[in-house]
């Protein structure tokens, strides 16, 4: 291929990506390209290779096989929310556990990871194209780890959406994330962070739907929880 091409090719590929950010596309799949493709000028024929050049020239960023995100290389374009783009990894998906509790304003600490509820029938991306994880169950992207806490389906509720800057995310509610602290502290901080959470949303906290959140989950869950509001001297039909 000729000098002159290149430079021809990586300027219909800006045209595509200033299409896709237009159109509010900072996560995108493959699909979506090849939708927007014909309006800028390209080719089914030259589309695969027309991300890998704006991949090589960093104005889109691989999340895993067929899926991508916009670099803030134009002006007005911002980077994908870490958010965001948990929710284009897996789906069914939830921000949750320590992630969820800095969401909801119960640590000072800023979590390094971010972590994903999601169901055991979901197909979670491991190293698919990016740098990998140890130990296993998650995957690092641009910097960020997403680490996946996968359950079986009739243990995935307790979720809503919410916005996250400019865009909407499914969040774990409070209940759900005090709840997933007491089963699995050790992903979120440890649990003196856990118990520090309950007495800092201990004003917030529906006592009912906790409970009734509990008695979804395990035996060892409900009774720390027991435990946990009688320390806080919070009373209810537990």
């Amino acid at each position: 291929m000729t000098s002159a091409a290149r430079p021809k090719r990586t300027l219909v590929g800006i045209d595509l990506y200033r299409r896709l950010a237009e159109e509010g596309h900072r996560v995108f799949t493959t699909a979506k390209a090849r939708e927007l493709a014909p309006h800028v000028g390209i080719k089914e024929p030259y589309l695969l290779e027309c991300l890998h050049h704006l991949q090589q020239d960093r104005w889109i960023v691989p999340l895993r096989r067929g899926l991508y995100a916009l670099s803030s290389t134009t002006p007005g374009v911002h980077d994908a929310h870490e958010f965001e783009i948990a929710m284009s990894l897996v789906n069914p998906a939830a921000i949750s556990h320590w992630s969820a509790i800095r969401h909801h304003g119960l640590t000072e600490q800023v979590p390094r990871t971010v972590f994903v509820l999601t169901t055991t029938e979901a197909l979670v991306p491991r190293d698919r194209g990016s740098e990998s994880v140890s130990p296993p169950g998650g995957c690092r992207i641009g910097g960020i780890t997403y680490r996946f806490v996968q359950v079986r389906p009739q243990r995935f509720f307790g979720a809503s959406r919410v916005w996250v800057g400019d865009v909407r995310v499914r969040v774990t509610d409070l209940e759900r994330t005090l709840l997933d602290g007491l089963n699995k502290p050790r992903y979120c901080g440890d649990f003196g962070e856990v118990l520090h959470a309950f007495e800092l949303g201990a004003e917030r906290l529906d006592v009912e739907r906790i409970a009734a959140y509990a008695s979804r989950m395990s035996a060892v869950t409900s009774r720390r929880l027991g435990w946990a509001l009688e320390r806080n001297g919070i009373s209810g039909p537990v």
